[in-house]
Order: C-alpha cells, then sequence, then structure tokens
C-alpha cells in the first residue's frame, strides 16, 4: 500500500489502471503512446509523487531510452497536453493526474516537509475568484491552485 491524497490504497492496482486508461484514451484519440511516453507515466506512477524533468531523464537514460532532455521534455509536454500528467508549478515538477478519465481543474496540496503532493479537484467559477472575475465580466480559463503545508504524516511528526 502507498498514500494518495494522503490515504492508503492499493498502488499496483492503481499503475496498472492508470496505464490502461491512458492507452484507451490515445487509442480513442488516434494518439501515439510511444514507449517513452509510457514509460515516463509509469515512472511518474510508480514512484507515486511530484518529479522534476532531469529526475526523469536520469531513469530514462539509466534504461536505455534517451539521455538528451528534450526526450523527457517532449514527453512530458505530451502527456501534460493530453491530462495525464500535471504541471506542479512550485516545485518546477511533475505529477500523475489523479483523475484522468475526465476533465477537471486540479488543485494540489503539497507538503512543504516531505514534498509529497495530493491532487483534488476544483472549478473555474468556484469562490471567491470566481466571484470576483464573474462580477468584472473576465472570463477565467486556466487556474493554478497549489496550497503549501504539512501533510498528516509530517504533523504526526512534530513535537
Amino acid at each position: 500500500m502507498s498514500t494518495v491524497g494522503f490515504r492508503q490504497h492499493d498502488h499496483t492496482h492503481c499503475v496498472h489502471t492508470a496505464l490502461a486508461q491512458a492507452e484507451a484514451k490515445c487509442k480513442t484519440r488516434r494518439l501515439q503512446f510511444t514507449p517513452v511516453r509510457r514509460r515516463v507515466l509509469e515512472i511518474l506512477l510508480e514512484k507515486h509523487r511530484a518529479m522534476g524533468a532531469y529526475d526523469i531523464l536520469g531513469i530514462l537514460s539509466a534504461e536505455g531510452l534517451g539521455s538528451q532532455p528534450p526526450v523527457a521534455y517532449r514527453a512530458l509536454d505530451f502527456l501534460v497536453q493530453n491530462g495525464f500528467v500535471h504541471r506542479i508549478e512550485q516545485l518546477n515538477a511533475y505529477a500523475a493526474c489523479a483523475h484522468p478519465t475526465h476533465d477537471h481543474v486540479p488543485a494540489f496540496l503539497i507538503c512543504r516537509s516531505c514534498k509529497a503532493v495530493a491532487e483534488t479537484e476544483t472549478e473555474l467559477t468556484q469562490g471567491r475568484l470566481g466571484a470576483a472575475a464573474s462580477t468584472s465580466g473576465f472570463q477565467i480559463e486556466r487556474v493554478v491552485v497549489e496550497a503549501e503545508g504539512l501533510c498528516p504524516e509530517c504533523v504526526g511528526e512534530l513535537p
């Protein structure tokens, strides 16, 4: 068992399910799910944490799948554009999407101690920001929500 959203779950099932969903979505949309793209998603799913592009590149390189930065960045760009992976701005890193089967606006809870990341969902028109946009006639197209704090495990370690 590993932690997702700071909860326990069957991690092996999680990885296999997410890869199968990605393969099916690519097939339906006639997208090329190349071996490198698949492996990058698999790495993020297996590690179950946010990772930088160079961390991913190190693994790809060790496995003989490419050693130049464009290899990792092209795969990550594809995965982000197609909703399989999210970029965590604050960490300059990437994490596998927790909800790859539907379009959504992700929000991230980032532990400042262990750097664990949990994904939840929000909406573009939700809360005070949505109300302010509506009042001013502004149409929100993209929101980045990243909250920093302590995960339950790190809170438990406090004196």
